[in-house]
């Protein structure tokens, strides 16, 4: 593996020797006398690896390692020395050098030390690109978000992205939920920490219990050993739970003491388990029914509350479809290698007009399944599955002018039925409904009081206009 190695080295003989054999092994190498003049190369050059004498005029090599490192905190740093002793080698990695020789050293060992030390160079390199480009992918700003509905999300969101105040998204299913988590985490001081999603209905409630928590060894029948819970591995970091409405009794009352407390236990054991985590949570439910309902605990739901972002569904931002649908054809293209770019007006004015229940998800599921059908450059609507090509929106009917029936009647029926037909399209939420309409939600509410309309009696089922 090729690499820039610095020298350091106040020896002449020393100089030539670690030159001639740098170079012998493929690497290019500059040899200088001091760490003053070393520091000040590192500030003006890339170098790969150091070699550094330990006994050096003026400044010594243990303590220019310090200065070496504030200058590139992942340099790998190889000390050498005539005059070494077990207490100087440890002092030597105590402080960051990535290994120590003592002289006369082989030059065979040597050289398999730094090619060493610049493989994991080039793997901390890696790493931090990857790290880089992940958390550009989830930037706000790299999201797909056209309509103002997502717009309004994004900006939103971005408040709670340097605290770690507890998050509660609400949204339907599909609405990228679990995305807008991520983009928190990434966003956030956590980021270099672990990112851990827990999906609270998939799991029963037994198993939950020890995958939140964890468990010690015969806590229940098959617990051979000790088993950290999903929030303790998840410390520094955040954790996201999912379908959190979907929480038992017991479970609840466990996780308001993580919140509280920052504290837990695992199963079966007594030791108390110190957390250091963001709770993010998401649900589609209606957390303040549950909680009338005696459903959901109502101190958990206030420790949840904390700040609450609700995503629109996919038919409140339709202006977000043309640039999901080309970045889910791109993607699904290249994973079944085909030729597809797009589709054509007819399928695309279909996917347009969708109510499209499952969201995001659905859409996505919908991209990929078309592209696999596709037989040529540009799909057309028989590459789309049959909901999609049949479905109709129905208009909803507007009451008409009757005999009898005085202007200001006929506008308040209108103004009832349009209030009913938003507050169906946002499944009941009337701040939505609100935005909808072009409302204060203060002005809703008193025109849903006028007309004596039940809010709570609204069924979550799609309403399709």
């Amino acid at each position: 593996m090729p690499g820039r190695i610095l020298v350091v080295d106040d020896d002449p003989h020393v100089q030539i020797t670690l030159r001639e054999a740098l170079k012998a092994k493929g690497f290019e190498s500059l040899v200088l006398a001091s760490a003053e003049a070393a520091l000040e190369r590192l500030k003006a050059e890339p170098f790969d690896a150091v070699l550094l004498d330990v006994n050096l005029e003026g400044m010594s090599g243990m303590d220019a390692l310090p200065a070496i490192l504030r200058l590139d905190a992942d340099m790998p740093v190889i000390l050498i020395t005539a005059y070494g002793s077990r207490e100087m080698a440890y002092q030597a990695i105590q402080k960051g050098a990535y290994d120590f020789f003592e002289k006369p050293f082989k030059i065979e060992e040597l050289a398999i030390v730094v090619r060493r030390a610049l493989e994991r160079r080039t793997l901390v390199r890696e790493v931090s690109a990857l790290l880089q480009r992940l958390s550009d992918e989830f930037r706000p700003e790299n999201l797909i978000a056209q309509s103002h509905a997502m717009r309004a999300v994004l900006n939103d969101i971005r408040t709670v992205f340097n605290n770690d105040v507890t998050v509660l998204l609400r949204g339907e299913n599909g609405t990228g939920k679990t995305l807008l988590a991520r983009v928190v985490h990434e966003n956030s001081a956590r980021r270099a920490g672990p990112f851990a999603t827990v999906t609270c209905a998939s799991i029963p409630e037994g198993l939950l219990e020890s995958e939140l928590f964890g468990y010690e060894p015969g806590a229940f029948t098959g617990a051979v050993g000790r088993k950290p819970g999903k929030l303790e591995l998840a410390n520094t970091g955040t954790v996201f739970l999912d379908e959190i409405g979907d929480l038992s009794p017991a479970i609840q009352a466990k996780l308001l003491r993580v919140l509280e407390q920052r504290e837990c236990e695992r199963l079966g054991g007594t030791e108390t388990v110190h957390l250091d985590v963001r709770i993010i949570t998401a649900t589609n439910r209606d957390l303040e029914k549950a909680v009338e309902e005696k459903a959901f605990r109502q101190d958990l739901y206030f420790r949840l509350n904390v700040y609450s972002v609700t995503l629109p569904p996919l038919r409140e931002r339709k202006e977000d479809i043309p640039p999901l649908v080309e970045h889910f054809v791109a993607a699904a293209a290249r994973s079944c290698r085909k030729r597809v770019t797009g589709f054509s007006a007819d399928a695309m004015q279909l996917l347009l007009t969708h109510y499209w229940p499952g969201n995001v998800r659905e859409l996505e599921n919908v991209v990929t399944a078309a592209v696999l059908r596709a037989q040529g450059d540009i799909m057309d609507p028989a590459s789309l599955p049959s909901q999609i090509i049949t479905y109709k929106p129905r208009v909803p009917d507007r009451p008409a002018i009757q005999p009898g029936r005085s202007l200001d009647e006929t506008l308040a029926s209108i103004e009832r039925q349009c209030i009913l037909d938003a507050l169906r399209w946002t499944g009941g939420v009337q701040s939505r409904a609100a935005k909808l309409l072009g409302l204060t939600e203060r002005s809703l509410w008193h025109r849903v009081k006028k007309h004596g309309i039940n809010v709570d009696g609204i069924k979550d089922a799609p309403f399709q206009a």
